[in-house]
């Protein structure tokens, strides 16, 4: 791997913030995890996800190994350490510098989250049912105030490519905030042309529509297509046995 093989943020960060998101070139595994899968869990060979891992260090010159989380679709937060265990959840925040934040996706919705001041970071890995049950609003809380923070919407999977069905619709309805974020959350919902009582769900829409609820207004990212740049990401949607991106952000 490669700098080139690897998403630099375009965001306003502070200089203190850093972050990088992986695609799947650059490393060692092979197919259908070929070629820079970073996770565990997927029924790659160890040593080539740790030969990944590794390389990952070095190249970005990461002050520690990320902290790995065992992610579980649900809304806890952790706290990441330097200590080496994988915490079961679905995001991570820091203040101490060197400690780096990180979330494995696959078409789910990574964010990154600093704040203007530049003293605390977080990784979120939001799939529908977190993001509908609220990991983003339970991650954003551990900031003292949520219009000082900046997220970056790292690459998902598309409106166009993620159908879903009615459970989707009723788990966002379900976990709105207030009936301005139904209406936002109707409005990145969309029926399928195609198949009856199915939908097509914009991740990032209903990313923004909650973060626009907690007060959030400085947003970014959110362009790529997970599902149809096969040659740069992983998309469990479309192959099934596949690899992880990592999403890092870590406080220098």
């Amino acid at each position: 791997m490669t700098m080139e093989d690897c998403i630099i943020p375009d965001w306003p960060a502070p200089s203190t913030v850093h972050a990088a998101i992986t695609t799947r070139r650059g490393g060692c595994s092979k197919a259908p995890y070929d070629s820079n899968n970073l996770a565990a869990h997927v029924g790659d060979q160890s040593e080539d996800v740790q030969a990944n891992r590794v390389q990952l260090q070095q190249q970005l010159q990461l002050p520690a190994e990320p902290q790995w989380l065992n992610q579980v679709h649900g809304i806890k937060v952790v706290e990441a350490e330097t200590d080496g265990q994988v915490r079961t959840a679905d995001a991570c925040y820091s203040h101490q510098s060197g400690v780096v934040c990180s979330v494995l996706t696959a078409d789910c919705l990574p964010l990154l989250v600093c704040d203007q001041q530049g003293t605390r970071v977080a990784a979120i890995h939001a799939g529908w049912r977190s993001l509908a049950d609220g990991i983003i609003r339970e991650t954003i809380a551990t900031f003292a105030d949520p219009a000082q923070c900046l997220v970056y919407l790292a690459p998902a999977i598309s409106q166009a490519h993620f159908e879903v069905g009615i459970d989707v619709l009723e788990g966002f309805y379900e976990g709105a905030i207030s009936p301005s974020h139904c209406e936002s959350i109707s409005a990145a919902i969309r029926p399928s042309a195609r198949h009856p009582m199915k939908f097509h769900a914009d991740l990032y829409a209903l990313a923004r529509a909650e973060l626009t609820e907690l007060g959030v207004t400085q947003v970014y990212g959110g362009t790529h297509c997970t599902f149809a740049e096969a040659d740069l990401f992983y998309s469990y949607r479309r192959d099934g046995d596949t690899g992880r991106m990592a999403s890092l952000i870590w406080l220098a």
